[in-house]
């Protein structure tokens, strides 16, 4: 049992999932800094344990310990004071999956920095917004020739560093020749540490702030939900510049004592990430559903992943149809997580229980999560209604509010309840059933649909690679129910199998739920952690309102 662990978490072992919600606490220290208490500690206690192993697509190879994982940060942390960075500033980091991003993040850290990772997605005008918006008060960018060409067109005033290589105009981060000593600077647990941005439905994106405390909620994170061993590897699909990092790459791993896997991939491609899965012989797993999907038109049976004893997804829920696919082929349970940016995980598929497929899980003991109706009034099992938090302000990975959004706040948190925004219903055994965001959820002729069982329905068709559900302006029905649809190669899309895929979501879910509007494209659009962008595709409908000939029916 790690070290680590038993520090923050006083008893760690429970006997079943009710005794897990009943008894669990964490133990949050004053002054708590990952940096210091966490990065620091597994160096002096195990200086040669494994903390980071890294590699790329270009034949780019590391392992770092944690004395190595305590030494680099310490001169990065030095160079940053030498430019006058100083506790309370803020530094955009867009890194990717390179190595210096850990070692810039536990510097940050240990500083009082806050930290605002972002996406290698951005252009010039995102990267605008976020400096503007967050006071921004230097920029390290890895050396990738778009995100540093888009930087210039910014005209930004602020320092600008480069991690990897050279560019006239720019910083090298040149931190390895600075002293490997620091001297401990205090922060407060509230003090701001880390910054998401995120966005909504409406409006710009929002800035998520955690405090210190923020990265002991991702105890149960990796511990109870990924079940990330100690001195074992885990490796989580995700870009530096996503909550989701937080969630799978650094926080509760290297708590739990875990080494953390990554994997600098230009792009997604299923067959190299298998092959490095089994070549590294990863202990634990987390992909976004789409990933998996990916995988499965592999030949994974030809790879040897034995050395994997658990597999998580997040990110988006998990049609029934792919969780049985990957079981099938591999013995691999997928465990759904579900949370936010604002957040560590809410709700998940806990060791004590099996997993129904297509299930969120049940709740994480940190959060006092409820289903309330339009009127706030808790839900009946069986009804839907807003996921909320009750009891926000413990210490416990919850945000602390939208920075400089004080509007924004007052919508959200009502009541002493922070409110989701997601829609959910819970079974007579506790499981909870993801619906969709309440902006994702369609009204048709008085009936509400939710556009996961809808979607779940198409993956159980032999030529439905993905889809994404949403909803279409009608002058009739209010909204119909639209599916944007990638199929298999061997399956060519036409008007009859436009007709086969609704008569086959008739006959697997309530037939008032079928898609009237059936769109094959070659690709969905995605964040780069592999998350279906709906909102672009509900954006381009409503530009667009009248379907293409023969989809509609």
């Amino acid at each position: 049992m790690s070290l680590l662990l038993n520090r923050f978490v006083p008893r760690v072992a429970f006997e079943s999932y009710e005794d897990f919600a009943r008894n669990f606490r964490l133990e949050v220290p004053e002054g708590f800094n990952f940096g210091y208490d966490v990065v620091d500690a597994w160096a002096a206690a195990e200086p040669d344990k494994r903390a980071l192993v890294w590699c790329d697509d270009h034949g780019g190879d590391r392992v770092v310990t944690f004395s190595e994982m305590s030494r680099l940060p310490n001169r990065a942390a030095n160079w940053f004071l030498s430019k006058g960075l100083k506790k309370g500033d803020k530094v955009l980091l867009l890194l990717r999956r390179r190595w210096e991003y850990w070692v810039a993040a536990a510097a940050l850290h240990k500083l009082g920095v806050v930290v605002i990772p972002a996406s290698l997605q951005l252009t010039a005008k995102d990267i605008v917004y976020r400096v503007e918006a967050a006071g921004v008060d230097m920029m390290i960018c890895v050396g990738d020739p778009h995100l540093l060409e888009e930087t210039e067109k910014a005209g930004l005033s602020i320092p600008r560093v480069i991690a990897a290589g050279e560019r006239e105009g720019w910083q090298p981060f040149d931190f390895e020749r600075f002293p490997d000593t620091l001297e401990r600077i205090p922060n407060r647990n509230s003090d701001l540490m880390l910054m998401y941005f995120t966005s909504g439905t409406t409006g710009m994106p929002k800035m998520v702030a955690h405090d210190f405390t923020h990265p002991l909620g991702h105890i149960v994170t990796a511990h109870y939900w990924q079940r990330v061993e100690e001195n074992g590897l885990h490796m989580t699909v995700s870009d530096s510049g996503w909550a989701k990092f937080g969630w799978g790459k650094i926080y509760g791993q290297w708590i739990c004592g875990a080494a953390v896997f990554a994997y600098d991939m230009d792009r997604f491609v299923a067959k190299n990430v298998l092959k490095r899965m089994q070549d590294y012989r990863l202990t634990s797993f987390c992909a976004p559903p789409t990933m998996y999907r990916f995988m499965l038109l592999e030949d994974l049976e030809s790879y040897d992943l034995s050395s994997i004893r658990h597999c998580g997804n997040a990110g988006e829920p998990l049609n029934p149809e792919i969780y049985k696919q990957f079981y099938d082929r591999t013995g691999l349970k997928l465990t759904e997580g579900f949370g936010q940016s604002e957040s560590s995980v809410l709700i998940a598929n806990f060791p004590w229980f099996e997993p129904r497929p297509g299930s969120m899980g049940k709740p994480a003991p940190l959060y006092g999560i409820d289903l309330v109706d339009a009127a706030g009034n808790p839900c009946e099992d069986g009804v839907e209604g807003e996921i909320i938090i009750r009891g926000v302000g413990l210490d416990n990975g919850l945000f602390r509010g939208y920075y400089r959004d004080e509007t924004y706040n007052a919508g959200v948190f009502r009541g002493g309840a922070y409110c989701t925004g997601d829609v959910a219903w819970r079974d007579d055994d506790g499981y909870y059933w993801f619906v969709g965001r309440n902006d994702d959820v369609i009204k048709c002729s008085g009936y509400r649909i939710g556009p996961f069982e809808v979607e779940s329905a198409l993956m159980e068709h032999p030529a439905v690679l993905e889809c994404a559900v949403t909803a279409v302006p009608d002058p009739v029905r209010g909204q119909v129910v639209k599916a944007t649809v990638v199929l298999k190669p061997a399956y060519p899309g036409s008007d009859a199998l436009v007709r086969e895929l609704q008569e086959h979501v008739k006959k697997t879910t309530a037939p008032f739920k079928y898609p009237r509007i059936i769109e094959f494209v070659a690709e969905l659009p995605k964040t780069v952690s592999g998350k279906i962008k709906r909102a672009m595709i509900r954006k381009a409908d409503e530009q667009s309102v009248s379907p293409a000939p023969g989809s509609r029916a």
